[in-house]
This record gives structure tokens, sequence and C-alpha cells, in this order.
């Protein structure tokens, strides 16, 4: 039975990207979440005033795509110890989050996180907050998407192609055909 749960890791077209080609993964939605704005617009988002981050909404066959290697990717794909930022993107829409949805997805994401920094895995303090999804809203359509729609875009090519390739690298037995 399929699973959901929601990450920020930035640019949700980066992480969209990104996880669509992970095997086990059923659909990517691209949306906001995180904040206190009900239906929040893009222009609201980019305001900072809704509180909200972009996100993906990942649903996943865990037999397929068990959580833990959904959170070597998403640990991988974003840098977890910089505060509101991720590369130019700066502000709190941008911060690390991972919203789960039942109490085994949050034990699950606390004992990754804690074993990350046991391993000292990074050299700075994780920041990712960790939250219970209370509300998530599905991004515009043009959103949708993005990156394979518009791969020659100089955003495409500079920012995600390489995350991209960082994926296949990294995570090649685990992508879709």
């Amino acid at each position: 039975m399929p699973q959901q749960i929601v990450f920020g890791g930035g640019c949700f077209w980066c992480t969209e990207a990104v996880f669509k080609r992970l095997r086990g993964v059923v659909a990517v939605m691209p949306g906001y979440a995180g904040g206190d704005t009900p239906n929040p617009t893009y222009g609201e988002l980019m305001s900072g005033n809704s509180k909200h981050a972009e996100v993906i909404r990942v649903e996943y066959d865990p037999a397929a795509a068990p959580l833990e290697i959904l959170l070597s990717v998403f640990f991988s794909a974003h840098d977890p110890t910089t505060r509101n930022r991720q590369g130019n993107d700066v502000g709190s829409q941008y911060r690390s989050l991972i919203l789960y949805e039942t109490d085994d997805q949050r034990r699950a994401v606390e004992a990754f996180i804690k074993k990350l920094t046991d391993d000292k895995v990074f050299a700075k303090p994780i920041v990712t907050e960790i939250k219970k999804l209370e509300a998530f809203y599905e991004a515009e359509t043009y959103h949708r998407d993005y990156y394979d729609k518009n791969r020659d875009q100089p955003y495409c090519q500079f920012v995600i192609d390489p995350k991209i390739k960082k994926l296949r690298e990294k995570f090649e037995r685990y992508l879709k055909e």
C-alpha cells in the first residue's frame, strides 16, 4: 500500500526531478507546506509571509522504495546544514524540511538523522525541520514536471543537471529503467 511523505530541500523543481526518477516512487507533486496560510500562491510563498516552504509530496511503495532510501536521496540532494538557503535560493521557503504523516515515519526520520550526526556525515549540524504534515497545497500547474519540460533553461542545466548526475552516480541501482 503506497505511503506519502513531504520533503522540502530547496527548489521543488530540483527535488521533483530527482525523486520522480526513483523506482518505487509512484508520484511526485510540487507544492507548499509547513506554513499557516491556506491555499498559498507562488507569489505569497516568495514574499516569505506564508511561512510555507517549497516542497514535494512523494507517494511511494515502501516495498520498492524503502523510506531509508528516500531519506538517503533527500540528504544527498541538498544541504541540510544550511538554514533557509539552498545555493542561490535564499529564504525560509527554501528551508530543509520533512513533513511526516505517521509516527513510524517520524521515528525513522529521527533515527536516520541521528545516524548521520553520529557518523559525522556532515561537517556542520543538520538543521532539517521535522514536523507532522498539517496541510499540503499543490503548486500551480506550470511548476509540475518543470525540469523535464525545460531542460534547455539555464537553471535546469546549471542547478538541476548536476543533481541528476549525482543521483545516477550514487543511487543508480534505485533508478527507474
